[in-house]
């Protein structure tokens, strides 16, 4: 039976003294990453990438030097987002990210198979690996703001990504419908077990404007979002509409040209993590 060393860098034992830090990996030697956030939620199916790919557009449209790490192994969207078809490339020091058109980096699983199209049929483990490999192995460099667009749920990608990664914060994306609180619950439930601090909570489909006069209408009813966020103690930073224009620039790849302030608080959340 293997013994504990009590030097938690080398020691296998995974016992109740092992602090999350002595999980962390080491980034690749030539990545400088200043700030990680997390985009998570407690279900699928809310917008956790749209989310994430409007933040990144609005941070390189800021002057920052912004990436994306795809942990969506086995539904992964951003390349498509972003109008990205060129594979990752690797040398001998890593793998080198590919780029949008505004300087985004990324890695996600799309950009090393052969086919978009291609199912990942992987178990957690190889899933969680790779995620640590989009880490560990990829040659970033200089980042101000790297955005880690999460599976749904609580379960393994998130676990390692909270226990491998150095992230900075959580944003929390949502839909108004009554399960809001539920989602909410499990999102932060884990960031406490994580001791990661929650930066607020994004709701995403809270409205749709008429088209003749401009009015809100609200197709899911009212949303409780304000309500479960004071609860909890969480601002809520953006409310993002159900826009035809949004799907449509997603869909063609340019979300990069899509233009609205919704997201303007969410930056200015995250860069006063710098302050």
């Amino acid at each position: 039976m293997t013994e504990c060393t009590h030097d938690c860098s080398t020691c296998q034992v995974d016992c109740a003294s092992r602090k999350p830090e002595s999980l962390r990996e080491p980034a690749n030697a030539l990545s400088h990453v200043k700030k990680v956030i997390a985009v998570m939620s407690g279900k699928g199916g809310v917008g956790k990438s749209l989310v994430t790919g409007l933040m990144a557009t609005l941070s390189a449209r800021n002057g920052k030097k912004t990436a994306i790490l795809d942990a969506d192994i086995t539904g992964p969207s951003i390349p498509k987002m972003f109008g990205v078809r060129d594979k990752a490339m690797g040398c001998e020091d890593g793998i080198i990210p590919a780029e949008s058109r505004t300087g985004v980096k990324m890695m996600s699983v799309n950009l090393l198979l052969e086919n978009d199209t291609d199912p990942v049929v992987w178990r957690g483990s190889l899933i969680s690996g790779t995620v640590k490999q989009f880490w560990t192995d990829v040659i970033w460099g200089d980042v101000d703001y790297m955005f880690v667009d999460m599976p749904p749920g609580t379960g393994d990608v998130p676990l390692t990504v909270f226990q491998s990664l150095p992230v900075d914060g959580i944003i929390i994306v949502t839909s108004p419908q009554e399960l809001v609180g539920m989602i909410v619950e499990k999102a932060m439930n884990m960031a406490k077990m994580m001791n990661i601090p929650v930066l607020g909570i994004v709701e995403n489909m809270s409205w749709i404007a008429c088209p003749d006069c401009g009015r809100k209408i609200y197709p899911f009813g009212e949303s409780r979002t304000a309500d479960v966020a004071l609860a909890y103690g969480l601002p809520v930073l953006a409310q993002i509409p159900l826009d035809p224009t949004l799907a449509r620039a997603c869909d063609t790849g340019v979300i990069e040209l899509f233009n609205e302030d919704w997201m303007n608080p969410v930056m200015d959340r995250i860069e006063a993590l710098g302050e």
